[in-house]
């Protein structure tokens, strides 16, 4: 590999780490606070200037997270005590501690789309893009106009499959079905950043 195609390595998954931390972390619906008791030609990645800053992760509060845990442990049916203890470790992005939680969630209600849409950007902030892309048809199976999800195939297929091509078509599809959308807007952000870059 040569040191050029290195570095357009990098700077690609800069700006795909940034563009899917943006829009994870500004889109995402603020979680009530729970009881405790309850294959084409590839266009070059853009300049490294162009990569909006990751958002920070606000540190875990141990506290909370011992009391969320506690509350599910309680409550082995309680879907929203999983929920809640995943979201608590996704939102500081400890995103293996978060998998476990999701995954539960899902068992006793898989339905919860959202729920499994986190699952998917979980597995891919693990490096596991093949389980990313399975959770997220997962969630097509249940609404198959999903913006949230469609949006974040884009970006999986981009910078963590490497398909541009694929990850166009899902931008392409989110401004389809949601056109207006913070999730639309986001997918042109993309498009237009990524296409610049050729």
């Amino acid at each position: 590999m040569h040191r050029s195609d290195r570095l357009s390595l990098i700077v690609s998954l800069l700006l795909g780490i940034g563009l899917m931390g943006y829009v994870v972390w500004t889109q995402r619906p603020m979680p009530p606070e729970p009881a405790v008791t309850a294959s084409a030609a590839r266009p070059a990645p853009p300049p490294a200037s162009d990569v909006p800053p990751a958002p920070e992760a606000p540190p875990l509060d141990e506290t909370r997270a011992a009391e969320l845990r506690a509350a599910a442990e309680a409550m082995p049916g309680d879907v929203q005590a999983r929920v809640d203890v995943g979201n608590l470790y996704f939102d500081s992005h400890l995103f293996e501690e978060a998998i476990p939680w999701f995954e539960e969630a899902l068992i006793l209600d898989p339905t919860l789309i959202d729920v499994s849409t986190d699952l998917g950007v979980a597995f891919f902030y693990i490096d596991d893009t093949p389980r990313a892309l399975a959770q997220f048809a997962s969630s097509l199976e249940t609404d198959p106009t999903h913006a949230k999800t469609i949006l974040n195939i884009g970006f999986v297929r981009a910078f963590g499959a490497q398909d541009l091509e694929g990850a166009f078509e899902a931008w392409e599809e989110v401004q389809r079905v949601a056109p207006g959308s913070a999730e639309a807007l986001a997918a042109a952000d993309a498009v237009a950043r990524l296409s610049a870059a050729h």
